[in-house]
């Protein structure tokens, strides 16, 4: 396990490069080739695409259980020489080793070991792996869609939260908007009252975006970028800013997507324009959530963990999941400093997480109350 997540992680794989990716999706295919699984392999139009994978002997009749990893990272080609593959004090560090290659020897070898004890899987595994994650899964949702659709749950190899791994059974829906405002450009010293500062609209936006956040229920919506005007002494026709929402229900993202996309000017002759929306909606704690994670949580008292769940603030494909089937995310190797210089992973939970996700691959087909 230790030999291959070190061939993954000294696979760059940065989300940006989409050549970068194939060589590592080679390893991959190779691998659940071992297994006797069969593969398709869909090439992105802008990124590395997606790879899925299932076994070839399957019942058809058989229910779906779906594992979802991807195999980009943040880190930009050369990295590797100033942040090696290093083994200390039971660590292995490296760039993209906690988010997530970790999770994708998990996938592997968790099947791998079912195959070689030759353990009946009553729900039939299908593997997809994307390479586009950390720039929004914008090519490779429609796939996790239709998966999630016909799945009867879900598990995200993504990296637990905190050095006490936990699971992640709540994360917030993101959204990016973008608002245009469009004045009137005027001379600033001569005919300033024939202008309508896009700028001074813009200002006027910002204070009725900063009111929408609600820290107490986790709502947050932020100002994160902003830009405008053509020169000092010109009334500015144009500004922009662009803004990051963080929700935790899907209720949250109804009203506050109406609030944003309702805005109105202020400023008489300008206008605004606004664009974006939910990229992600909110993983939350659903019924059929809920006692997916109740399952795991017996099934790590199993192992001898006494797992924990957390809600995460940031986004993963386990939130498309969750709107079509029972989701648990989180499931990858505890450790720390996701992309971060200090990257790293315990080896010893490697085991143990391994472990873990056989035994959640081998539970039993849910019932019909349970749908």
């Amino acid at each position: 396990m230790e030999d291959f997540l070190r061939q993954l992680a000294e696979t760059e794989t940065p989300s940006k490069d989409p050549g970068s990716q194939e060589a590592l999706f080679k390893l991959l295919i190779a691998k659940f080739g071992d297994l006797g699984f069969q593969y398709l392999r869909m090439p992105g139009r802008q990124t590395g695409g997606y790879l899925i994978a299932h076994p070839v002997r399957r019942h058809r009749h058989r229910p779906l259980q779906l594992l979802i990893g991807h195999c980009d990272t943040v880190w930009e080609k050369g990295t590797l020489q100033k942040m090696p593959v290093e083994k200390t004090n039971g660590r292995l560090k490296g760039p993209g080793i906690f988010d997530m290659k970790a999770g994708l020897t998990q996938m592997a070898f968790a099947l791998q070991a079912i195959r070689a004890l030759e353990l009946p899987m009553e729900v039939t595994p299908v593997c997809l792996i994307n390479s586009d994650e950390e720039i929004g899964s914008r090519e490779s949702t429609p796939a996790i869609r239709r998966l999630a659709r016909i799945a009867e749950r879900a598990f995200v190899l993504e990296p637990p939260l905190g050095l006490d791994g936990r699971l992640k059974t709540a994360r917030k829906g993101l959204a990016r908007f973008t608002l245009t405002v469009r004045g009137k450009a005027a001379h600033a010293g001569l005919d300033p009252g024939k202008g309508a500062s896009a700028i001074l609209e813009l200002s006027h936006q910002i204070q009725r975006l900063f009111a929408l956040n609600q820290p107490e229920k986790g709502i947050t919506v932020n100002v994160g970028m902003i830009e405008g005007g053509v020169a000092p002494n010109v009334v500015a026709p144009i500004s922009k800013a662009v803004v990051d929402v963080r929700v935790p229900t899907q209720a949250d993202a109804q009203r506050i997507s109406k609030s944003i996309l309702g805005l109105q000017p202020v400023t008489p002759e300008a206008r605004v324009e606004v664009e974006g929306g939910f990229g992600r909606p909110p993983l939350e704690r659903t019924p059929r959530n809920r006692r997916l994670w109740e399952k795991a949580r017996l099934a790590g008292e199993r192992l001898g963990l006494k797992l924990q769940e957390a809600n995460a603030g940031g986004g993963s494909d386990g939130n498309t999941a969750s709107l079509y089937t029972a989701t648990l995310d989180g499931l990858g190797t505890t450790g720390d400093g996701a992309h971060a210089l200090h990257e790293f992973i315990f080896l010893d939970q490697l085991l143990e997480r391994t472990a873990l996700l056989a035994l959640l691959l081998l539970l039993p087909a849910r019932n019909s109350t349970e749908r």
